[in-house]
């Protein structure tokens, strides 16, 4: 049976407008609840992710919530790091996108469900994998995992491709220990190489971000799930292919 579905519509005093969002509850709501935030949720039905939920809750885990965000009509001003826009101006509302999932979206949650949800995890694709990235890293006392698809690591504060923030934020951050992450990028995300290593730079931005976690001491493996995918594209079939494991590690680690 497909995981019941309820939508709804939620007014944020932050963003200023109504934010849609739908929640797929679990079959199972006895064992300890897992919690999994999407954004760009208004996507997921395209990718089959109702069916894949079910298979995971009969098989796997039985106890894992999931709410899906849909982007607003400012994805690309929402969607960012909190603390910096980048070297155009752009993310200037993710500060109050990050105000929006903590002081509306999650108590919403917990009062409308009854749930505690201990273990939170927050994931997206593309510019979306980079707003739950750096949200999951500045709330470390709030979520415990982060998910990004293709994410948009190449965010950066100057025009010439140096500077990446996330990767800034990561290097100069304190280690949080009890943080988990989940990485994918695609072989074909783009073609762009600028430092012309026959590596695109989406795959670049990637490893050089596990490469700062784990010279912060997180490990491969323990911390960090990275995933490459052969010929992957920065698109919802690809992220698609990659979803049913992302689900599993999500309520395994």
């Amino acid at each position: 049976m497909l995981p019941r579905k309820e939508s709804f519509g939620q007014h944020s005093l932050y963003l200023q407008r109504e934010v849609s969002f739908d929640c797929y509850l679990p079959a199972n709501t006895r064992e300890t609840p897992h919690l999994l935030l999407l954004n760009d949720g208004q996507d997921l039905a395209e990718i089959g992710f109702p069916a894949m939920l079910e298979q995971l809750q009969d098989t796997i885990h039985p106890s894992l919530w999931v709410v899906a965000v849909h982007a607003g009509p400012q994805r690309l001003q929402e969607y960012g790091t909190a603390k910096h826009v980048d070297y155009q101006g752009r993310g200037c509302k993710a500060g109050l996108y990050t105000r929006f999932i903590l002081k509306e979206l999650l108590p919403f949650l917990q009062q409308r469900y009854h749930q505690g949800f201990p273990d939170k995890t927050f994931g997206g694709f593309s510019m979306g994998g980079l707003s739950a990235l750096d949200i999951v890293w500045n709330n470390p006392g709030q979520f415990h995992k982060a998910g990004v698809f293709s994410g948009s690591l190449w965010w950066r504060s100057s025009s010439d491709g140096t500077k990446r923030i996330m990767h800034r934020q990561m290097k100069e951050g304190p280690f949080h220990p009890d943080l988990r992450f989940f990485f994918e990028a695609g072989t074909e995300d783009e073609e762009a190489d600028r430092n012309i290593n026959g590596k695109i730079d989406a795959v670049d931005d990637t490893e050089d971000l596990v490469a700062i976690l784990e010279e912060k001491g997180y490990e491969k493996g323990k911390h960090i799930q990275y995933t490459l995918v052969e010929g992957g594209k920065h698109n919802l079939d690809t992220w698609a292919s990659v979803m049913p494991g992302f689900l599993e590690w999500v309520v395994n680690t």
